[in-house]
């Protein structure tokens, strides 16, 4: 969700020979390290001192043509060896503070794999989902170091966004799920070309942030996906939000659900902006250039969406949260402690506009009507500095931290699950955005703490609980259980305990934390409820 609000507040704002085969379970060959042989035909990397680095595999047929708007098709075979040592394309997408280059090729189900030159075989395998709804692509992530410190083949993908990976229309199969089934289609490829590269095929964990968390949370229900990854980390994604009216920048409306939306939803979408780009029908849709769909950028924002109500995902994920029926893996699930001073500084204080007491008392009768006033009686301005900070904290409770504290409550039913909350308010602020907001612990801000993010300037403290944060994630890879020699003991969530353990994470100074306590979830009716 980070990237959506980029998106939206910044105008739309991240091998020597073909005989080379490297068998199932085996380590690659030293010699011949930087060629690999996948199920469609060999590949060439780039090899450093400390890693081997795959960018740019075709994991299925470019979506062009009939395939616009269709599951993703199987990849053609090449012979000979094909390059990989640059990304491929990303896919259709506007201008960004992550990519200031628009991407209007559709030819972009590429995926690229990371891992440590030192020769070993059944490595696990981490897949990275990334962020933008709308925006950004696997390679955006710089997945160096998580892959050497922890020793773990990681593995990220490029998905068809907006209105590619959400559009919906009459007569179309699989409406509004065509980035979730590219996200499925590529899981099959690790499972299948994993040990090529020295992973694991039976050893598979998907994580993600934001839209790539919630993105998992539709995989955790989905019976496509079933089977195809042995574990999830979910972080700052929550398949449980809504939207409060308001939370998104003013006069942008509630909704009972920040992602997902009913199939007739998502085609009515389609036939409301089918018109509007000259059209009458599917055919004429699907020959449209791409550039054409891009002119507008709207168009794109309105399909970060997922819908439900069809084979890849027949019920909403929340309902099915609720019900136990989801694949039982073990999860990390967790949120950042300020979630949304990131949305709060974006909408109002970049843009100029900071949040003013008479605006907090608007947007507190937008979002709550006649509980507003009770509302701003538990969230006075003078607690918290600002009117801005506070309507933060609102937020961040009612809409971040009830959902995360039920979705833990909720997957801990059904298999080991392990909370946690990033907790480090100096976090450094990777994004291009020249404020003096106090960003906290905001958005996403968690991210840099597992990759190699040239931007981050850590001090020691934050640089070891980087280190302390990467084997927690890998050795969960491992093992399904994040402790470790060295590191603090995590507990698992236990829904009956008085106070179920939430792990909060701040240079030096991991310790469990009461979640529900720390954002007033007593005040916060519970969701559903």
């Amino acid at each position: 969700m980070r990237e959506k609000v980029v998106g939206a507040a910044v105008a739309a704002t991240i091998l020597l020979s073909a005989c080379a085969d490297v068998p199932a379970g085996r380590a690659p060959e030293r010699a011949h390290e930087d060629v690999v042989r996948t199920d469609a035909g060999a590949v060439r990397g780039t090899v450093t001192g400390e890693h081997r680095i795959f960018q740019g595999i075709p994991y299925a047929a470019p979506p062009v043509g009939e395939l616009r708007w269709n599951s993703p098709a199987p990849v053609r075979a090449w012979s000979g060896i094909r390059e990989a040592t640059r990304p491929g394309s990303m896919c259709p997408q506007v201008g960004s503070d992550y990519a200031k280059v628009a991407s209007s090729d559709e030819d972009c189900l590429f995926l690229n794999v990371t891992a440590p030159r030192t020769p070993r075989r059944n490595r696990p395998v981490m897949v990275w989902i990334h962020g933008d709804g709308a925006l950004g692509s696997g390679d955006l992530s710089d997945v160096r170091r998580i892959a050497t410190r922890g020793d773990v083949v990681v593995v990220t993908i490029n998905y068809r966004l907006g209105v590619f990976g959400g559009f919906g229309y009459p007569g179309l199969k699989g409406s509004g799920t065509y980035g979730l089934q590219d996200q499925q289609a590529a899981l099959r490829w690790v499972r299948r070309n994993a040990a090529a590269f020295g992973g694991d095929p039976a050893n598979v964990t998907v994580f993600g942030v934001s839209w790539g968390a919630l993105s998992i949370g539709g995989h955790l229900t989905s019976p496509g996906a079933e089977g195809l990854f042995d574990r999830a980390v979910m972080q700052s994604g929550e398949s449980m939000m809504d939207m409060l009216a308001g939370s998104m920048g003013e006069g942008v409306p509630a909704h009972p659900s920040y992602v997902w939306r009913t199939v007739a939803e998502v085609e009515g979408m389609g036939t409301y902006v089918a018109p509007r780009l000259g059209c009458e029908d599917l055919r004429c849709l699907r020959a449209l250039p791409v550039e054409k769909i891009l002119e507008v950028p709207q168009i794109m924002n309105m399909f970060q969406t997922y819908a439900y109500g069809s084979e890849t995902l027949p019920r909403l994920p929340s309902a099915e949260f609720r019900a136990g029926r989801v694949h039982r893996v073990p999860v990390i699930s967790g949120a950042t402690r300020d979630e949304h001073r990131l949305f709060v500084g974006l909408f109002h204080d970049v843009a100029g506009k900071p949040v003013t007491a008479g605006q907090y008392g608007r947007l507190l009768k937008t979002a709550f009507g006649e509980d507003a006033a009770r509302v701003r009686a538990e969230y006075p301005v003078a607690a918290y500095g600002s009117p801005g900070l506070a309507w933060a904290a609102v937020t961040t409770d009612r809409m971040w931290a009830r959902a995360t504290f039920e979705q833990n409550r909720l997957l801990s039913g059904s298999a080991p699950t392990y909370a946690y909350q990033f907790a480090d308010r100096r976090a450094p602020m990777f994004l291009p955005l020249g404020t003096d907001f106090p960003w906290g612990a905001y958005h996403a801000g968690d991210m840099p703490y597992l990759f190699t993010e040239r931007k981050a300037a850590f001090t020691p403290a934050q640089r070891r609980l980087s280190d302390q944060m990467i084997a927690y994630w890998t050795n969960f890879a491992r093992t399904g259980d994040p402790n470790g020699e060295g590191l603090p003991r995590w507990e698992r969530f236990d829904r009956a305990a008085p106070v179920p353990h939430t792990q909060s994470l701040e240079p030096d100074a991991i310790k469990p934390v009461d979640y529900a306590a720390d954002h007033n979830l007593d005040f916060w009716p519970a969701p559903g409820s």
